[in-house]
């Protein structure tokens, strides 16, 4: 029996090719792809493909408000004719688009792939075909609701991540791993092996607008970050990342600018709520960590920063109080809270 995909291109390196030394998104990359698929796939006529383009972007120039129209995409579609859904996309910002879609998508029917590609098609080293050849095998064997990222890191297994668990691109590399270093499943010479043992789409879904705030600060941690550079007149959040050990500076020797207690003591007068992310639970806690939870900061726990800010982000387009919003933050809607 044939399998119907909805094929929703974005751009990204994916859809992009090389111009003398210059890559760009190319509006005809899209098919070339689905000229390689009928090349190395084994069934390429048990396909059919839709293909839609609403935004034909390098995903290092992703911006909140594409989501909104890769979402219309896939809703002014029917989507009972389609057996899954494929988004191509970049890899800088892929894992922030998957967890917005795994958080947004919490009760789609059927499975929601997104795939990229470390390199131009026309560079024989490049996983994009073998990433694509994937996500429509996971379609036609898998066929299970939610949203994934198939991704072959350079000489690895081909796995495959829940979107809601994907970190970004390692520094300096084109590998992505799951947080934890834990992907979900590996597909292996045609077969798909589960390495975790979840039910993604198991969830009670609930229906949101596709409404992203523009209005969330996120702030990462280094040595000598001096909180005093910023201004939070269009901030309603903060979300501040933390160090591995789900710390922040505490201090305020070298200066209160430099300590973050003191920054979301500020923050709390503007009335702008202050997030921490990630970390894990623990009953135990580094005293920078109480400090910053004493003075009223509210920890995402469990959550990698990609899916804590994509919550965060849906939180305040969608709800207008505190109680709602920390209920929203509070549930697992796409197994983005590990343990869960």
């Amino acid at each position: 029996m044939k399998k119907n995909i909805l094929l929703i291109f974005t751009g990204g390196t994916i859809g992009s090719q090389l111009s003398g030394d210059t890559i760009n998104t190319d509006g005809s990359a899209g098919f070339k792809l689905l000229q390689r698929f009928a090349e190395h796939d084994a069934k390429p006529d048990s396909v059919n493909f839709k293909t839609l383009q609403p935004v034909q972007i390098l995903s290092e120039n992703l911006h909140p408000s594409h989501w909104p129209q890769i979402i219309a995409a896939v809703e002014t579609e029917d989507l009972s004719q389609f057996d899954g859904i494929i988004v191509t996309h970049g890899t800088d910002s892929l894992a922030f688009s998957a967890a917005a879609l795994s958080l947004y998508f919490n009760g789609l029917a059927i499975p929601l792939l997104l795939v990229s590609s470390d390199l131009p098609l026309d560079n024989p080293q490049a996983n994009g075909v073998a990433n694509f050849l994937c996500a429509v095998e996971f379609i036609r064997q898998i066929g299970l609701a939610g949203v994934f990222v198939p991704y072959r890191n350079p000489g690895q297994a081909m796995l495959i991540h829940l979107g809601s668990r994907l970190s970004s691109c390692l520094p300096l590399s084109s590998d992505f791993i799951s947080v934890q270093s834990q992907a979900w499943m590996c597909f292996e010479n045609g077969c798909f092996h589960s390495l975790q043992n979840l039910a993604p789409g198991a969830r009670a879904p609930i229906a949101l607008k596709p409404d992203f705030s523009k209005r969330i600060l996120l702030i990462r941690p280094y040595p000598g970050l001096d909180y005093a550079a910023y201004n939070l007149d269009k901030v309603d959040a903060l979300l501040h990342d933390l160090y591995h050990s789900g710390t922040a500076c505490a201090s305020a020797a070298a200066g209160e600018q430099y300590s973050l207690v003191e920054f979301v003591k500020h923050c709390t007068r503007q009335g702008i709520k202050t997030y921490l992310a990630p970390a894990l639970y623990s009953e135990s806690a580094y005293a920078s960590t109480r400090e910053l939870l004493d003075v009223g900061a509210e920890m995402i726990w469990n959550t990698s920063l990609e899916a804590a800010y994509a919550k965060l982000l849906l939180a305040y387009g969608n709800f207008d109080t505190p109680q709602a919003i920390s209920g929203y933050l509070a549930q697992n809607l796409a197994h983005e809270q590990l343990g869960n």
